[in-house]
């Protein structure tokens, strides 16, 4: 029942306008839109390209045209197309991207360790490969650099703490590689912070934990909260000295999934200074979209115990339910309500975007690719956004909390690395 009070607060919430008094430049929805957009091209916190040519690739390059992905559907093996190429990046306004070298957390410490760096590497061959059009970043002064050359700014954010396998010397390593974030968990819990969806095991960070987080803002790297736990989540907050991000995670007033952030822990950002990046999966967007995954499972559960032995039967069945059961994926203007949402509750100062693109097989309509970006802003000035807050939305957020990362960092400079025994 919380969940539907919960959903109807936000209901009159939203309808009480945005968080702008109106646009600041004259002009249509869609003038102001643009003209944001040339002022501060978007600064995305999160695209899992480098996953896709992982898992597609195995991450061989040759023969693989960036310029254009829209032919890499396989649908033999129900893969969908790529959602992100040169081409759509420049028709979304794209001047920066966090690309994520996310690997699985099923894998073992080393492993994780070893996928992380070919990950890496990766995406230093696919920005080597398009000189001309991507730039390889690892500080705030060569985003602004690669922007004014006409280039996308190429930053690396690590997702998931099991990448530097309980080491503090890897994760200084990873840094000295040019990762500038790392979420924390990944869908499980690590050794050291509990997950968003596992069972809680430490109540939070541990304090190796609390380590981790301040070894990373002596480095100068965001610290990066999506995926965790909301214990996990306010630790950060208290040890923390410099602002923290959600690279792709969204308000849990609008959706209940234990993924998106409570409104404690959005007051929690604001006083730390941070950014909510926006996320486009329905599932995550979309409380009906939530809901119906719940059925989904259930019916899955149901159709699997009746058809033991019978593994097609089981596939076929769930199949046509899903036929006659459409997921309900909503669209560009459930993306706007977070965006709204966050930006009354906290201020427009604390939310930007991070798509979650090519590291999600289905998006709200709408926003189906990298190129959909100009859309979403057109739908926030049309309700009221100032040019102003639709470019801190846009990148200025983002590159203010990482100016602020490097500042703190730079005023640690004189700190000794924080040790941690070594596990051989």
């Amino acid at each position: 029942m919380r969940h539907f009070l919960a959903a109807g607060a936000s209901l009159l919430f939203l309808l009480a306008g945005p968080s702008a008094a109106g646009p600041t430049a004259a002009g249509t929805p869609e003038q102001v839109a643009d003209a944001a957009l040339k002022a501060a091209p978007v600064w995305d916190g999160h695209n899992d390209v480098p996953e896709q040519l992982r898992d597609r690739r195995k991450n061989m390059l040759a023969g693989f045209d960036f310029n254009d992905t829209t032919g890499t559907a396989e649908p033999d093996k129900s893969v969908i197309a790529m959602q992100t190429d040169l081409a759509r990046i420049r028709k979304g306004k794209l001047g920066a991207q966090f690309w994520s070298v996310y690997v699985s957390a099923n894998l073992t410490d080393q492993h994780a360790v070893q996928a992380t760096l070919e990950q890496i590497d990766t995406v230093k061959r696919l920005v080597a490969l398009y000189p001309k059009d991507l730039q390889f970043c690892v500080d705030s002064a060569c985003v602004t650099a690669a922007r004014k050359a006409g280039r996308i700014a190429s930053l690396v954010g690590m997702e998931g703490g099991h990448s530097i396998g309980g080491s503090l010397a890897v994760l200084r390593q990873m840094h000295a590689l040019g990762a500038r974030y790392m979420t924390l968990t990944h869908f499980k819990n690590t050794a050291w912070a509990d997950a968003a969806t596992d069972d809680p095991k430490h109540d939070g960070l541990t304090p190796f934990g609390e380590d981790v987080v301040k070894e990373m803002q002596r480095l100068g790297m965001l610290v990066d909260l999506s995926h965790v736990s909301e214990a996990t989540m306010m630790d950060a907050y208290r040890v923390a000295k410099a602002p923290v991000i959600f690279s792709h995670s969204n308000a849990r007033a609008l959706n209940s999934h234990p993924r998106n952030v409570s409104d404690a822990a959005l007051q929690g950002l604001k006083a730390n200074g941070g950014v909510l990046m926006i996320n486009f999966y329905p599932a995550y967007v979309v409380g009906e979209t939530r809901a119906w995954s719940v059925r989904r499972a259930g019916e899955k559960a149901r159709i699997d115990a009746g058809h033991i032995g019978d593994s097609l039967g089981a596939k076929a069945e769930l199949a046509a339910w899903e036929k006659t059961n459409p997921a309900p994926n909503g669209s560009i203007t459930d993306v706007a309500n977070q965006i709204d949402y966050v930006a009354k509750l906290i201020g427009t100062d604390h939310v930007g975007l991070g798509g979650d693109l090519d590291g999600i097989d289905t998006t709200v309509k709408g926003m189906e690719d990298v190129s959909t970006y100009p859309a979403l802003f057109v739908e926030l000035a049309r309700r009221g956004w100032s040019q102003a807050d639709l470019e801190k939305v846009s990148s200025r957020n983002i590159m203010r909390v990482l100016k602020a990362a490097e500042a703190y960092s730079f005023s640690r400079r004189a700190d000794p690395p924080i040790e941690n025994p070594t596990a051989f």
